[in-house]
């Protein structure tokens, strides 16, 4: 079986973080992805996060299933084998600034004039057009801008942001999607079109209701911890051997089970138990019912018993732990692949699990300009070409 993409081909131009993810969701799923990167420094990616033996092993994921090349775009020559590459390819990924394509002679309108059909996926911070649009960006500036940070942290803390680049990973499972439909409809018409993606957008719509709510209500909602104002009890709460376990009671059935569980069914008869958003006015009440249950108790007792019980609860897991638990192995959610210098690694799976055209990870995150050489004659360049490319810096 072969993934639903096999045959089509990206080109990944793009760096930190977004763009490279969406290729490496297009990869996962068998899409040939040809890495571009410039010559000499690479993507930024290669010197983000921890390494071993001096390789990058975030790399080893974000780049997994790509072929990667050296090649500066800002080069005419460099340009125009871009131009010859993105020909033969099916989407291009980038997230230069707005106008730096343009500038190169690589616009839409002169890659798309040899191939019609070109998806082409930019991404930005602020997008393609208005005020903000020339402002450089990250993903720490728009978990700000977007509402998280404001509602993320104790009530009586400062606003906090992920330690971790959630509006880049949210804005690649985006990418991809919208590559996607962006498919779907070249398939019936034939046309390639520009899909404008900023970080800002799809953070907020995972925020949730704030904006209808400032809008319609005129409410900001404000900080609340680890509670929620739409269910109670939701937190996290500590064991007697020291590890913490979340719970969330969205159902009212299951928030029954849980205090009918801690030995307080006389709380679920009370008028305001009925609705979460009545029950979270009472979070206090309900957290010390659970809390000091869970507190008497060891980690493992306290999930048999919500298990037995039909209660929800989850452990809070460090990395080491999770890769260990039964059904992230069960689900083959963290999979072991060979990588031709630190041999086998664990690394998160394939995103969906599909029947039909299942994704595989058939590589890992290549060394800077492997497949230069490859790629470059696959489009025409004998060795010499290529030999003074690399010469002048143009390729790598």
């Amino acid at each position: 079986m072969s993934g639903p993409l096999e045959g089509l081909r990206v080109l990944d131009a793009s760096t930190i973080l977004a763009g490279p993810l969406a290729a490496q969701i297009l990869g996962d799923y068998g899409a040939e992805v040809i890495k571009v990167e410039h010559p000499a420094r690479g993507d930024g990616m290669r010197g983000h996060g921890l390494d071993k033996d001096g390789e990058s092993l975030w790399w080893k994921m974000i780049s997994r299933n790509k072929r990667t090349i050296g090649l500066y775009l800002g080069d005419p020559d460099g340009a125009r084998v871009f131009r010859d590459l993105a020909a033969t390819a099916d989407i291009v990924v980038e997230n230069f600034r707005p106008g730096t394509l343009e500038r190169w002679g690589l616009g839409y309108e002169v890659l798309s004039a040899a191939n019609p059909g070109l998806i082409l996926l930019r991404v930005t911070g602020f997008g393609q057009t208005g005020p903000y649009a020339a402002r450089p960006a990250f993903g720490t500036l728009v978990e700000a801008m977007s509402g998280f940070a404001h509602l993320t942290g104790e009530p009586d803390g400062p606003p906090t942001l992920p330690a971790f680049g959630l509006a880049d990973s949210i804005a690649g499972v985006a990418g991809a999607a919208a590559v996607s439909m962006a498919l779907l409809h070249r398939a019936s018409t034939g046309q390639g079109q520009v899909i404008d993606l900023d970080l800002l957008s799809p953070i907020m719509t995972a925020v949730g209701p704030g904006v209808i709510y400032a809008d319609q209500l005129g409410i900001d909602q404000e900080r609340t911890g680890n509670r929620s104002q739409n269910n109670a009890p939701r937190n996290t709460y500590r064991t007697a051997d020291g590890h913490w376990l979340a719970i969330s009671t969205s159902a009212n059935t299951v928030a029954e089970r849980v205090l009918k569980l801690v030995g307080h069914p006389e709380v679920v008869d009370e008028p305001w138990f009925g609705t979460g958003r009545e029950r979270a006015q009472h979070a206090d009440l309900l957290d010390a019912c659970v809390g000091d249950w869970i507190a008497a108790r060891t980690r493992s007792e306290v999930l048999a018993a919500f298990e037995d019980a039909g209660a929800a609860v989850a452990p809070v897991y460090k990395p080491s732990e999770l890769i260990e638990d039964p059904q992230v192995k069960a689900l083959d959610l963290v999979t072991t692949v060979e990588d031709e210098t630190l041999g086998p690694i664990r690394m998160q799976n394939v995103m969906w699990r599909m029947s039909r055209t299942p994704g595989s990870i058939r590589s890992t995150g290549r060394p800077l300009g492997q497949d230069t050489d490859a790629v470059l004659s696959e489009v025409g360049l004998d060795a010499d070409a290529i030999e003074d490319l690399r010469r002048r810096g143009v390729a790598g």
